[in-house]
């Protein structure tokens, strides 16, 4: 799927493209800390949003971001990892799998910063599968939105990253 596609003909806005400006936001993370984006300009940021807590697909990608962390350590890059669960499944969530970089709970309003983001699937109640890379500044420089059930490939992270430390 690419950028300008978005997860079904439910979503609410569309998806951000390469180049714009990231749309800024505030969460609570998995220990229910306020998490915004704005606070880390002058760092990379990752921003995965992912459908649920505790479910295959997802912790499958979540749990390789966890076994490479060294990647977006290495290009200077925060993930903050986004789902429509609250901070409460996020944590037990976290424990379980040993993330230490931030769940970040879109409970309520509900998928309100998904919806943002235009991956916010109203049938199902859920965020899509989306990645936005996004440089310092607070532009963004990759996107892709995954089809349901479709994992993302954790070496475009790696590619994407390294242009950006090249950059």
């Amino acid at each position: 799927m690419t950028a300008t596609d978005t997860v079904d003909s439910t979503a609410v806005s569309a998806v951000p493209r390469v180049g714009q400006h990231a749309p800024d936001f505030t969460l609570a993370n998995q220990y229910g800390e306020p998490v915004r984006l704005s606070d880390f300009r002058g760092r990379n940021v990752v921003v995965v949003f992912y459908p649920f807590a505790f479910s295959g697909i997802c912790t499958g990608e979540l749990c390789e971001i966890r076994d490479n962390l060294s990647v977006f350590e290495h290009s200077d890059a925060e993930v903050l990892a986004i789902s429509v669960d609250s901070k409460y499944a996020l944590r037990a969530y976290a424990e379980q799998e040993g993330y230490s970089f931030s769940l970040l709970a879109d409970f309520w309003p509900h998928g309100a910063v998904a919806r943002q983001y235009g991956v916010f699937d109203r049938n199902s109640g859920m965020a899509g599968r989306g990645t936005f890379i996004i440089d310092g500044e607070g532009t963004i420089r990759y996107v892709v939105v995954n089809p349901r059930g479709q994992a993302r490939d954790l070496a475009e992270y790696r590619r994407v990253l390294a242009g950006l430390a090249q950059g």
